[in-house]
């Protein structure tokens, strides 16, 4: 007795979750949960193959579903010495043909169901949910046992038009399709219910040829298929095995079971006779196969239960079919240098209501600065696993580090994804949308100077500095670059209105280098004329991560004068005089010396003269020897205050001829007021 099927793993019951009805026929008892095979008909076909018979309601619960009813008793059938078990799909072969299928290996229906259940006593898992399948087909004639397979697969297998061998050979879709039709990981279930059911055994294999390439080797049933379990006493709750099960089938037990669906067998009966319905499940969580996600399932008639056996009649059934998409979007469209953001990458699958988590590393790219569009070939910056992925229904988003541009300009991410077991596609998914461009600002620097404000004297030297912040690195970490160049405009006069032009610039510095942010300078300028002078310091930017940046007109000046003198006058005096002698004739001529003697504010002459020209030579004077006119000539004495000037003149004559003249003080006398008027400042 093979009991492998059986081993303990805790109180498994497979026919017994209370998700679905394994007990030998295809309705459903109450009207709500368990399912049966009626609702998958009904939510397959919309009931429109299944309308007439059982209930309407849809199914509830499921993940997957698959109902497929052959077109005619001689529709595909296998053909060919290919088509076995252990051999890729992509070997067999089909034919439509009447003759030569015995009615008991004539499949007319074929049903599937997934099922992503709660963990519990009688579905244990130690994963998130515990993953059944249920599986079934009605057959065309009971008279005698049938061996049955049910291959479950992740490719999309069907019915293809390529020719192998005698007759027309399968499709496929799916990521391997190029190198095999099947997947490690695709399930076979191998069941053989004879004697009216009551002896019943039960296979399970998976397609591994990593693990069975020649078939010899331990846990292996044949070539390419390992053996999971197996087991003689698989019927559904039979007192023979009690739960736990792992996998179980039964078939209907007695004449006249109802068919939910249009069926009509050799005999003519639109019931089933007993054994036409068999119907099985098996935990796949139990198998640690809960991840894998099935696009087809293909129910087969063999000769045996061998797995080299003669398959015969076959049907297949479209499942949930796997797949995945990825989609990415940035944190921001727009940032300024020096700034982060991040991407974000959802992988979206399907495959049923709860299809498999998504597995593997996402990777993320960035391009720039001048990118319109960023390929996988950019700069990876970041990989994030899908185990820490965000889950919202059956989207898984990861997002990336954060990301800081090292230029200004339009950067766009990537990412892609390798796929993974369940999900796959030549070359992975990948996303480079619009979405994932977004723009990088440059930095708006500042400026601000100090200038010589002034006033200052004309021929005076004028100067300015900048001091520059805000500035951005170079795209290679430098500091930013660039020069500062000063410019004078003027002059203007005060309070006129700053015009900064080429008509009245002046001066043009030379440029100072700068090195990222700090204080640069002085630029020195020195005005010819007075007035008002204005700087403007300009920044010429460091591309393409610094702006340039000037100060304004009219924001810095500095202001030239002349300065003013002040003016005092102080008159002074030289008196001088003059006498005139004259002498009548009879003596000779005038002979002798004149005296002048000059007298401030003394009448009386008693004083000390301020002015004494001493004895003059009369004859020194103009005029004849009888009348001389003698001046005097101080250019040494002078006064500056005083009002009252009087002379004190005296003839002296050395003739004896003629007297001596003496004139009376202050006879001869003048007076002034001296007023120098104060001090002057104006032009």
């Amino acid at each position: 007795m093979l009991v492998a099927l059986l081993v303990p793993y805790g109180a498994l019951a497979v026919h017994d979750t209370g998700a679905f009805e394994l007990e030998g026929n295809a309705v459903s008892d109450t009207s709500g949960p368990p399912d049966d095979w009626d609702r998958v008909c009904n939510q397959v076909t919309a009931g429109a193959q299944c309308a007439s018979a059982g209930p309407t309601q849809a199914y509830g619960g499921a993940t997957a579903v698959g109902w497929t009813a052959e077109p005619s008793p001689n529709s595909s059938i296998f053909t060919g010495g290919g088509s076995k078990d252990p051999i890729d799909i992509n070997q067999w072969a089909w034919k439509d043909e009447s003759g030569g299928l015995p009615d008991k290996d004539n499949l007319t229906h074929a049903f599937s169901a997934r099922y992503s259940l709660t963990p519990s006593a009688t579905c244990p898992s130690t994963g998130t949910t515990c993953e059944v399948l249920y599986f079934g087909s009605d057959r065309f004639d009971n008279s005698g046992d049938a061996q049955q397979g049910f291959w479950f697969l992740q490719n999309a297998i069907g019915l293809g038009s390529n020719k192998v061998g005698g007759g027309t050979g399968f499709s496929c879709q799916g990521s391997t399709c190029a190198s095999g039709f099947h997947r490690t990981g695709d399930v076979l279930v191998i069941s053989d219910f004879s004697n009216g059911g009551n002896v019943a055994t039960m296979t399970i294999y998976k397609w591994n040829p990593g693990l069975c390439p020649t078939g010899k080797e331990a846990g292996c049933g044949d070539v390419n298929l390992e053996k999971l379990a197996s087991s003689d006493q698989a019927k559904c709750g039979d007192s023979a095995n009690p739960s736990p099960d792992r996998g179980c089938g039964i078939v209907n037990s007695s004449n006249g079971t109802t068919a939910p669906w249009s069926f009509l067998d050799k005999s003519g009966n639109t019931t089933y006779l007993q054994g036409e319905l068999f119907e099985g499940g098996i935990n796949l969580s139990s198998f640690n196969l809960g991840n894998e996600c099935f696009s087809s399932v293909i129910a087969e008639t063999r000769s045996s239960t061998s797995t080299t056996a003669v398959l015969k009649d076959f049907v297949v059934t479209p499942f949930a079919v796997c797949g995945a998409s990825l989609r990415t979007q940035t944190s921001a469209t727009s940032i300024p240098i020096g700034s982060s953001l991040t991407d974000s990458a959802t992988v979206t699958v399907s495959g049923g209501t709860n299809p498999p988590a998504p597995t593997g590393t996402v990777s993320f790219f960035a391009c720039g600065p001048a990118a319109t569009t960023c390929a996988t070939t950019g700069t990876a910056f970041n990989t994030q696993p899908l185990s820490g992925a965000v889950k919202v229904g059956n989207e898984y988003t990861v997002t990336s580090a954060s990301f800081t541009p090292n230029a200004a300009g339009t950067w766009c991410f990537a990412a892609s994804w390798p796929g993974d077991s369940n999900y796959a596609q030549a070359g992975g998914f990948r996303d480079n949308g619009a979405n994932e461009c977004f723009t990088v600002t440059p930095r708006q620097p500042t400026i601000s100077t100090s200038q010589t404000v002034g006033p200052v004297l004309i021929g005076t030297p004028i100067s300015d500095t900048a001091t520059l912040g805000n500035t951005a690195p170079k795209p290679n970490g430098d500091p930013a670059g660039g020069t500062i160049v000063f410019t004078v405009y003027g002059p203007r006069a005060n309070p006129a209105t700053a015009v900064c032009t080429t008509a009245t610039l002046v001066f043009t510095s030379s440029g100072f280098a700068v090195s990222g942010n700090g204080t640069y300078g002085p630029a020195t300028f020195t005005p010819t004329a007075t007035g008002i002078y204005d700087w403007i310091a300009t920044y010429s930017g460091d591309p393409p991560n610094t702006l340039g940046v000037a100060s304004l007109c009219g924001d810095e000046a500095s202001v030239i004068i002349q300065l003013q003198p002040t003016m005092t006058t102080a008159q002074r005096f030289r008196p001088n005089d003059s006498a005139t002698v004259t002498v009548t004739s009879g003596a000779g001529n005038l002979a002798g010396t004149i005296r002048f003697q000059l007298f401030v504010n003394d009448s009386g002459c008693a004083g000390t003269a301020v002015y004494d020209s001493g004895e003059i030579d009369i004859t020194t004077g103009t005029g004849t020897g009888l009348s001389r006119t003698v001046s005097t000539s101080n250019t040494t004495e002078y006064v500056t205050t005083g009002t009252t000037f009087s002379w004190l003149v005296t003839y002296t004559s050395t003739n004896s001829g003629q007297k001596n003249v003496t004139a009376t003080c202050n006879a001869e006398n003048s007076s002034i007021t001296i007023d120098n008027g104060g001090t002057f400042n104006t032009p």
